[in-house]
């Protein structure tokens, strides 16, 4: 199975899954090039093969994402206006790390810190 993103304007409007069949050469073997045809011809519009595992484009494609062609990766929508975007990564980041004392933590905007989730 792979997974496929519809990209409007730069925008992830949908994410589907496509059988092992329609993504395959005839010797069997998967190409992104034949699934997003296949995409294209099922539903329409223009396709991005996106993995589970960030192998391919940085991050899974989610709806709402962007899809930034000069990267060539899926960026989600950043969380608070404080994130800074990893550029090789391509995820946010808080300005301040998260505690990696194993307890739960939200971020507070207003004052730029973590706080103790309970």
């Amino acid at each position: 199975m792979a997974h496929f993103a519809k990209v409007e304007n730069g925008v992830v409007t949908q994410v589907i899954v496509v059988g092992n069949k329609d993504t395959a050469s005839a010797e069997g073997v998967e190409k992104e090039y034949i699934g997003a045809a296949f995409c294209e011809r099922l539903i329409g519009g223009e396709w991005k093969q996106t993995s589970y595992n960030g192998k391919m484009r940085k991050n899974y494609a989610g709806i709402g994402y962007a899809y930034d062609a000069g990267r060539d990766a899926f960026i989600a929508p950043q969380p608070f206006p404080s994130w800074v975007l990893n550029e090789q990564s391509c995820q946010w980041e808080a300005p301040v790390p998260m505690p990696t004392d194993g307890k739960r933590y939200v971020w507070d905007e207003a004052t730029l810190t973590w706080i103790e989730s309970v």
